[in-house]
């Protein structure tokens, strides 16, 4: 072990940040590729889990973020940058009527549940089975649930939080339009708000799910919230709400919207967001929210200049097509190697899942064979390809080339799997 790693087993838990293992120390990136402490170069599809979608240090947005470091990085008050990125983002996100910034997804999560809540005055929240909605108490509930009970039964997902959580959360199947609707029918009384991402991890919805939902909770009056920390900005430059075509009550955005910068944001109707304004709702009704670099300059002009790297004519085209490829060339290759595997996910955002039958929900994706696809991704390192355990991510600076060095990668990975 090099005297880097020594220090990071000795002074971090597990050697590591919580994220990836301990045995990967990444030093510089520039477009979609990195280097590592060794000096090894890996083609990325980490990309940072998911925020460098123009690729790794963009000339445009590191020209941006160092214009700002020279007149402040943060004042915890308003700024320019950051009243422009609220206005890009009512102008591109279907449901947004105003915006209210903070650092994290975690955050933009919890303060859309609280703010449902708030506006619907229940205090119930439901969810799907296998959804992140960050690492809050709420968020951490049957997110990888080791046993499944029945539905609506919440199961916790981490020591420390306290057992009274799960009695205010329900859960329900995803994909499953004919649960989820009686599940918010019987309970719709009870219920703050419904949130779901609007594509669950790498699980794409069926054709009329998010539907069914936006149509029950409009019914009711129940905020419908979409989680596109992931997905906003990157299936559409109006999120998973443009390419599906149902619009929410409310959105949490990260990851792309902070350009690589610690940013995040919690955008809706005007009348829930009037929860965070005390004029408007009075002592009873406000939601405070505080953060210290919520809307910090920098972030925000990393933000901005990427949203304008995504205005320009082709960007989701060519990255969706790009995309398209490696999963056809991945599912070619399946085919080929004869094994029980399938490609699932939208093109910017897909892996290879190792079972057969179909994948609809949680429950469906724990017949994944986790020893093989741990063998194929540590293949894959070692043939200098990076990736999540269960993610590609595809970004507008990956190239044709690096396509078809990947797809030989994963087909030697293919090949050298136990017989």
């Amino acid at each position: 072990m090099d005297d880097l790693l020594h220090t990071a087993h000795r002074v971090l838990p597990a050697g590591h940040f919580g994220n990836l293992a301990s045995d990967l120390v990444i030093v510089e990136g520039s477009g979609a590729h990195v280097r590592d402490n060794t000096g090894r170069e890996y083609i990325d599809f980490l990309i940072g889990s998911g925020p460098m979608f123009v690729g790794h240090a963009h000339p445009a947005v590191t020209a941006a973020v160092q214009a700002q470091i020279l007149r402040g990085t943060t004042f915890f008050a308003n700024n320019p940058a950051g009243i422009e990125l609220a206005a890009a983002i009512v102008d591109a996100v279907p449901c947004a009527d105003q915006v209210r910034f903070l650092s994290s997804g975690t955050e933009a999560d919890m303060y859309a549940m609280r703010v449902a809540r708030a506006f619907r005055g229940r205090e119930k929240i439901l969810k799907f089975e296998g959804g992140y909605h960050g690492m809050s108490d709420h968020g951490m509930m049957s997110t990888y649930p080791r046993r499944s009970p029945n539905f609506p039964q919440a199961v916790s997902d981490s020591p420390g939080i306290p057992a009274h959580i799960a009695d205010d959360i329900l859960v329900a199947p995803f994909n499953d339009i004919a649960a989820a609707m009686a599940l918010i029918e019987a309970h719709h009384d009870e219920l703050g708000g419904v949130i779901v991402e609007p594509l669950q991890r790498l699980i794409p919805p069926k054709p009329g799910f998010l539907a069914a939902l936006r149509e029950v909770t409009t019914r009711f009056g129940i905020p419908l919230i979409f989680d596109e920390i992931v997905t906003g900005f990157r299936f559409a430059y109006g999120g998973a709400q443009e390419l599906y075509g149902v619009t929410p009550d409310l959105c949490t955005l990260g990851k792309i919207v902070g350009g690589g910068f610690p940013l995040a944001a919690i955008a809706g109707r005007a009348d829930i967001m009037a929860h965070f304004d005390r004029a408007k709702v009075g002592d009873a009704g406000f939601l405070m929210q505080i953060g210290t670099m919520s809307g910090n300059p920098v972030a925000a002009v990393a933000g901005l200049a990427t949203l304008e790297l995504l205005r320009e004519p082709g960007v989701y085209e060519d990255v969706f097509a790009r995309g398209r490829a490696m999963m056809a060339g991945l599912a070619e290759r399946i085919a080929t190697a004869g094994i029980a595997a399938q490609v699932v996910g939208e093109p910017v955002l897909f892996d290879v899942v190792f079972t057969d039958g179909e994948i609809a929900n949680y429950r469906d994706t724990l017949r994944n064979d986790t020893a093989m696809q741990a063998h194929v991704n540590r293949h894959l390192r070692e043939a200098g390809i990076l990736k999540g355990d269960s993610k590609y991510y595809m970004s507008l600076a990956h190239t044709d080339d690096d396509v078809v060095r990947t797809l030989e990668a994963f087909s030697g990975a293919l090949r050298s799997l136990p017989a």
